[in-house]
């Protein structure tokens, strides 16, 4: 579980994703703040200036004079919004409802990759525990053959026996290539989901004890708190702030604006031209061609569809608690049932082949008792994993299932720390982690 949470791809690319999620924060406050910017330029100009003798009463003079200069400057400009209708302010909101939700999705993915850690782990422990009742299934068979075939030389049995036999061992073998084929699948999303190989399991402990006692009580904790059922809260949240935002667009806008340049050989005989300038600016919005208006009446649409999704998300959670919880129940009933009929199986087995021996009991009659022994020890094999599997779904369904919950011993990943590192960051393009 341990190795699952640090290795599995699907948890760290979530764990990226909420990274990604904490930028939108930064992002929104950048309204509150100045904008700068520089401007430089360079370049020549030519003019032509030509005068003629009607331009002076006094004196009859006419000519054409050319000049060219080489103008360069540099300036800047500050601007800082002072009112935008509190789209900033809503923008802030939503961002920071959608790094919240963020967190419960990357909690909800949490819960799945360890529920399908626990179940790749007990998928290898039942197939390998299926191979090797197969290979004694198989082993059994073989002896079940070559004893029908002495008696069949000594004729106390017929060839129809010992073809019983045959196809019985043949069964067998086909059954154990295809528990082979089960355990490498097994083997293999054993180590997609955890990241290693499998080696030495030892046997998988249902975790009952961590568990509601009763099915109200699984179905209360998993409506207050599963993440499905907040992240879409918080989508609401985030969905009612970006109505406001929306809205914003029909809000007058006041901006306060600075400038200072200074313009070198702009004009012929002018060396130096310097200015500054200040101005508050309003603007009021009259007509945009009617986006702001659509743009408004979809986000009010869009909020009640993240109403609806939070009802989906409770009955989905509802639902779920309630099947694994009976699912839980049902595999405990499984254990009992397969252990008892195992033991019957022990015994009939035993008997059918002294009456075998006896010739009170043909041989199809010892091969049945040896297939329904096996199909009862492969049923208890199966229910005990899925007895283990439930109880992780169960405490799953309710939102429970963690890495502190477990008490897996690990450093657990505390997506805070990421936020608190870029939420007020002003400048700068690398990230916490070094990129």
């Amino acid at each position: 579980m341990a190795a699952a949470y640090k290795n599995n791809p699907t948890l760290n690319s979530q764990r990226a994703a909420t990274r990604v999620t904490d930028e939108y924060v930064p992002i929104a406050l950048a309204g509150y703040r100045p904008q700068i910017f520089g401007t430089a330029y360079y370049g020549t100009q030519w003019s032509e200036s030509k005068v003629g003798s009607s331009t002076l009463s006094s004196q009859n003079v006419s000519g054409t004079t050319h000049s060219t200069t080489w103008p360069y400057g540099v300036g800047v400009t500050i601007s800082q919004t002072i009112y935008d209708g509190l789209k900033t302010a809503n923008s802030v909101r939503s961002a920071e409802s959608q790094v919240r939700g963020q967190r419960e999705l990357l909690r909800n993915t949490e819960q799945l990759v360890l529920l399908d850690a626990a179940t790749a782990y007990m998928n290898v422990l039942q197939n390998s525990a299926l191979l090797e009742l197969q290979k004694q299934n198989l082993q059994a068979l073989r002896e079940e053959l070559r004893a029908a075939r002495d008696r069949f030389s000594v004729g106390e049995i017929t060839r129809t026996d010992v073809a019983q036999a045959e196809a019985s061992v043949a069964t067998a073998q086909s059954e154990l290539a295809l528990a082979e084929s089960n355990l490498n699948t097994s083997n293999a999303v054993f180590f997609q989901v955890i990241g290693l190989r499998p080696t030495k399991l030892t046997p998988g402990r249902p975790i009952d004890g961590l568990l509601p006692k009763t099915l109200p009580l699984a179905v209360e904790t998993g409506l207050g708190k599963h993440p499905a059922i907040k992240s879409a809260q918080f989508a609401v949240d985030a969905g009612l702030s970006n109505v406001k935002v929306a809205e914003a667009a029909l809000s007058p806008t006041l901006t306060l604006n600075g400038q200072a340049s200074s313009d070198y050989n702009s004009q012929t005989y002018v060396q130096r031209t310097t200015s500054a300038a200040a101005t508050l600016n309003l603007n009021v919005p009259i007509y945009q061609g009617g986006a702001e208006f659509a743009n408004i009446r979809q986000s009010k649409e869009t909020l009640g569809q993240l109403r609806i999704e939070v009802d989906v998300n409770r009955e989905q959670v509802r639902a779920n608690v309630v099947q694994y919880w009976g699912a839980l129940q049902a595999s405990k009933a499984a254990i009992e049932s397969a252990q008892a009929s195992v033991a019957a199986n022990e015994i009939a087995l035993r008997g059918v082949r002294e009456e075998w021996r006896v010739g009170q009991r043909t041989t199809l009659d010892v091969l049945n008792a040896q297939t329904a022994l096996f199909n009862a020890r492969a049923s208890l094999v199966t229910a005990q994993r899925d007895r283990v599997v439930a109880s992780y779904a169960v405490l799953s369904a309710t939102g429970d299932l963690n890495a502190t919950r477990l008490g897996l011993k690990i450093a657990t990943y505390n997506p805070k720390v990421h936020y608190e590192q870029v939420r007020d960051a002003w400048v700068g393009v690398r990230t916490p982690g070094g990129d």
